[in-house]
């Protein structure tokens, strides 16, 4: 059996080797607390895309989401408009309450809605701040660099290309970690003819619908995936949504697990989802399913 690893962004600097030994290691603890034994004879690959990401987004030279101060510096109106959408969502939802904004935004009589700049950004800064510690995986920087991932065609193949070079025709259980899981989720579907026992998504911001709207349609589950497993922390800024019938309706539905309490200093590391009990147990129930 093949275990893939596929990881987010901010990666750049580090080595397939690394990036292995940081997860693996995670794993590792979480099967001995979820009392399993790593099944042998596992072969392991990361398709690593840091460095090649932070050179395209250099080139790109787009702000982070919270950092746009007005829609014209947006410098991209397909940006704006995706960061209006975000900041819909998380009105509708309840994410951000109205008393939040109203610290937020300057006093006086202001216009709630995505036409008024400032309240998106409000929207979008107060979700920040919700991290704790010091992040290089806050939701501002995510959403400038899934954006550019799904906006920009000749980005996305250039990455997808890294990932799809990784598989084989063996069986393959798949991990996307935050952008990771975007990335995986659009080879995964264009690769038929994988066997898939298991994917498994953490700290996934795919159910944030200014994402999954700008991916194939409709939504599927990846031909040849068995099933689809879904981790993430409540507290997680960049897993806001469980993937389900409301957020990335598919058949069969995704399996969402909300019970994460990563350990880590914003809430998104990806020790603290490998090393929680049940997604664990359930990498490892995969590795042996065949």
């Amino acid at each position: 059996m093949r275990l893939l690893l596929v990881h987010g962004r901010a990666q750049e600097g580090k080595s397939p080797e690394i990036i292995q030994d940081e997860w693996m290691t995670a794993l590792r603890r979480g099967f001995t607390v979820a009392g399993v034994t790593e099944p042998a004879d596992i072969k392991i690959d990361v398709p690593f895309y840091g460095d090649m990401l932070d050179e395209l987004l250099r080139r790109r030279d787009l702000p982070e989401a919270d950092s746009v101060a007005t829609r014209g510096g947006a410098a991209d109106d397909g940006y704006a408009e995706f960061l209006q959408e975000v900041a819909v969502q998380a009105s509708e939802d309840g994410i951000v309450t109205d008393q939040e904004l109203d610290g937020e935004m300057e006093r006086g009589p202001q216009e709630r809605g995505p036409e008024n700049w400032a309240w998106v950004q409000a929207i979008i800064r107060v979700v920040e701040r919700r991290a704790t510690g010091v992040s290089n995986y806050g939701i501002g920087k995510l959403l400038r660099d899934v954006f550019i991932y799904v906006n920009d065609r000749p980005v996305r193949r250039a990455i997808n290309a890294i990932v799809a070079a990784k598989l084989t025709g063996e069986p393959t259980v798949v991990v996307g970690h935050s952008l990771g899981s975007v990335v995986a989720y659009e080879v995964l579907r264009a690769h038929a003819g994988n066997m898939v026992p298991r994917y498994v998504t953490v700290g996934s911001p795919l159910g944030i619908r200014a994402i999954s709207r700008r991916l194939a349609t409709p939504l599927v589950m990846p031909a040849g995936a068995a099933d689809w497993y879904n981790a993430f922390d409540p507290h997680d800024v960049v897993a806001l949504y469980p993937l389900d019938a409301a957020n990335f309706a598919i058949t069969p539905p995704i399996k969402n697990y909300p019970y994460v309490n990563n350990h880590t200093d914003n809430r998104h590391g990806i020790g603290g989802y490998l090393d929680d009990v049940d997604v664990a147990a359930q990498i490892a129930a995969a590795l042996r399913s065949n």
